[in-house]
């Protein structure tokens, strides 16, 4: 046999004191294998191998270095096993091979079948009675304790030790759980079944939750040893991640997360035993389920103590062979919203109380968005300021379902033309973002007169009035972004299909911040039904929906209606502002077409208090036909005329199929026939699509 070099060397990035402290361990069970081979073999056939075990350990031996049992890797899993003296045993003999090249030729020379690992056989002889043991060594072990410890004992049921490998009992191989002999040795070793998550560092403002009743109770499971199981739900995993972090360290131990299916019990043990050798509690973060799927069962059978779950709701099942505590993630009071403001912007304290109310995030999402807004900062020239919403949007990073489209409005109050009341209620809902967290938690009105966070608007008017442009003033004066949600598209004839795209639509609004317009959105909230067949009873179901989600809605929402009379009464009452989009008047039509013509463009015959008096139209049409008349006029190589902005106002009464007025109408400042407003309001409602003016 060729010489072997039995020198150890120190790795970088591994704590020496562990790494060294588990290979003198494993020195003691190879001193005592020498011994078992002197004791048991011919001399010419021992003397190599009892030769290098012994130089192996001795070396191992002297660089051994003293430190705390309590940190040994091999301490805290035979703590969490509770395994015994001859259980401990097997795992370092098991995991001799992994030490050194060395030994791993010693371990194939002597199993029956050329494995590289020890045979259980060879475990038999070690174990048991011989003069190889020492009176330190403990009790021995006969065969038909061995042979139970192997089938039922607590290693081999946790997936620590697994006994592999074909033929007779004795002539099988012991084997580790893949990774945790490294990971006994300090390394961060990682097992390929599992994906490991990071649970990120410890986050502000979860003071008032960890103090709530239900998560000291979890607190208190996870402190003992008892097989206890802590879920914690939530739609955004990094929230329900960070929950579970924020438990365990609560508790005093490490989150040590892994995403693997809840129903694979090799996987469960495989992170439950390196969440025992680094010190800490399993955390398991399961796999979004497949569409359509109901809750999987938990298979917990191999993990030995408590273990945190989080999951979406309804994704995952627990079994009846453990205690299950579920937490919920929420609510998170102002107070700790703030806090998790200024612990993560601190050079923006004194802005907390404005920054939570307007951006109320959890306050795990807080701490992400904050990490942006400091990189941003890095990178920006001197004196650029990091906008908090754009940073918001960006780590968002939703896919958008099908029929939602994501704006960034810069649409300011000075394009709107609105009748003073409407233009009003647009303004106090705007500041109601602003001020809903000095009324609802500074002055109590949220338990005084259970008032509900979120702003709620409803828009109604004719086509082209100026709702989809009232929705992107709203966006750009509450500094964030708009989505509009295609209601023809969202609305889907299959079962439970168009509750799917509503909740996606409100999850990505609610991630980003963004104030949500649901355009044209009659065929969702329209009165409900008698229930004459199946489809009434599943309409109804979807307009229920959507009333459950609005209620919960933290934001800013906005639902836009043609036609007013159809609307249920329930989402009336659920409103906030209900603003009424009428034809303009002839003052406000004279300044749409001053405002969507500038009069740099305008020739010297047009007459825009003639337009606004002849042509009682909404501001859609006003800007279409201002569009339409200076690329004529662009055209011709000239500035925009009266006769071009006329030929462009025909058009738009011809695709409206209305009657074009007669050029001689009265002159400018005449009032305008109110009979021929409402035709034309009647009118233009049919129409698909709103125009924005």
């Amino acid at each position: 046999m060729h010489e072997l070099n039995a020198t150890s060397h120190a790795r970088p990035g591994v704590a020496e004191a562990v790494s060294r402290g588990l290979s003198a361990r494993a020195a003691v069970v190879a001193l005592r294998l020498a011994r078992l081979l002197e004791s048991t073999c011919d001399r010419e056939t021992a003397e190599d191998l009892v030769g290098f075990l012994r130089s192996w350990a001795e070396a191992a031996a002297e660089e051994a270095q003293p430190y705390a049992a309590d940190a040994e890797p091999v301490h805290r899993l035979a703590s969490r096993l509770s395994l015994t003296g001859p259980e401990l045993d097997l795992l370092l003999l098991a995991g001799l091979p992994e030490e050194h090249e060395g030994l791993a030729r010693i371990f194939r020379t002597m199993h029956p079948r050329g494995d590289s690992h020890p045979s259980v056989g060879l475990a038999a002889l070690l174990l048991g009675e011989g003069p190889h043991r020492e009176a330190t060594a403990g009790p021995a072990v006969d065969r038909v304790a061995l042979r139970a410890l192997l089938h039922e004992g607590v290693a081999v049921r946790s997936g620590a030790l697994a006994v592999t490998g074909e033929g007779t009992f004795h002539d099988r191989s012991l084997r580790l759980a893949d990774q945790l002999w490294e990971a006994l040795h300090g390394c961060a070793a990682w097992p390929g079944a599992l994906t490991e998550v990071e649970a990120g560092p410890p986050v502000a403002g979860l003071e008032s939750w960890l103090a709530r009743p239900a998560a000291r109770r979890a607190v208190a499971a996870l402190r003992s040893t008892a097989p206890r199981t802590v879920i914690v739900t939530a739609h955004d995993e990094t929230v329900a991640l960070s929950r579970c972090a924020a438990l365990a360290r609560a508790a005093g131990l490490r989150p040590v997360a892994g995403r693997t299916r809840p129903e694979y019990p090799s996987g469960l043990g495989l992170l439950g035993l390196h969440a025992a050798a680094r010190g800490g509690v399993p955390v398991l973060v399961a796999p979004r389920p497949e569409e359509g799927a109901g809750p999987t069962l938990l298979d917990l059978r191999r993990v030995v103590g408590p273990i945190l779950v989080c999951a979406e709701p309804g994704a995952v099942r627990p079994g009846p062979e453990r205690a299950v505590l579920t937490v919920p993630v929420g609510p998170i009071d102002t107070e700790d919203r703030r806090a998790a403001w200024r612990a993560a912007l601190p050079d923006a304290a004194g802005r907390a109380p404005e920054l939570a109310a307007r951006h109320p995030l959890d306050p795990a999402l807080t701490a992400q968005v904050a990490l942006d807004v400091h990189s941003s900062a890095e990178l920006a020239p001197d004196g650029e300021p990091t906008d908090v919403s754009a940073a918001i949007r960006t780590r968002a990073g939703a896919v958008l379902p099908p029929g939602v489209d994501l704006l960034s409005p810069s649409a300011p109050w000075g394009r709107l033309v609105l009748a003073e009341e409407s233009d009003r209620q647009l303004r106090d809902a705007v500041s109601r973002l602003a001020y809903q967290s000095l009324v609802l938690d500074d002055w109590r009105l949220r338990e005084s007169a259970r008032a509900d966070r979120g702003v709620r608007l409803l828009f109604s008017g004719a086509p082209g009035t100026g709702k989809s442009l009232a929705a992107e003033v709203l966006a750009t004066a509450a500094g964030t972004d708009l989505l509009v949600v295609d209601v023809s598209r969202v609305v889907s004839k299959w079962i439970g299909e168009t509750e799917k795209n509503l909740s996606a639509a409100f999850d990505a609004a609610e991630r980003m911040q963004a104030v949500l317009f649901l355009d044209e959105a009659d065929a969702l909230f329209g009165t409900r039904t008698e229930i004459s067949e199946a489809n009434d009873r599943f309409a109804n179901l979807e307009t229920a929906y959507l009333l459950q989600r609005l209620d919960r809605f933290d934001g800013l929402a906005v639902l836009a209606t043609n036609l007013r009379q159809n609307i249920d009464a329930a989402f009336v009452r659920r409103m906030d502002f209900v603003v009424t989009f009428d034809l303009p008047g002839e003052p406000d039509r004279h300044r749409l077409w001053r405002l969507h013509l500038p009069a740099a463009v305008r020739d010297e015959d047009v007459d825009l208090a003639a337009l606004a008096h002849r042509y009682p139209v909404p501001g859609g049409w006003i800007r279409n036909a201002a569009i339409a008349a200076a690329f004529r006029a662009a055209e011709a190589g000239g500035r925009v005329g009266q006769r071009q902005l006329i030929d462009a106002m025909r058009r738009e009464y011809a695709k409206a199929n209305r009657p074009f007025p007669a050029e001689s109408a009265a002159p400018p400042g005449a009032v305008a026939d109110e009979r021929a407003l409402r035709a034309l309001g009647a009118a233009t409602t049919g129409s698909t699509r709103e125009e924005r003016s």
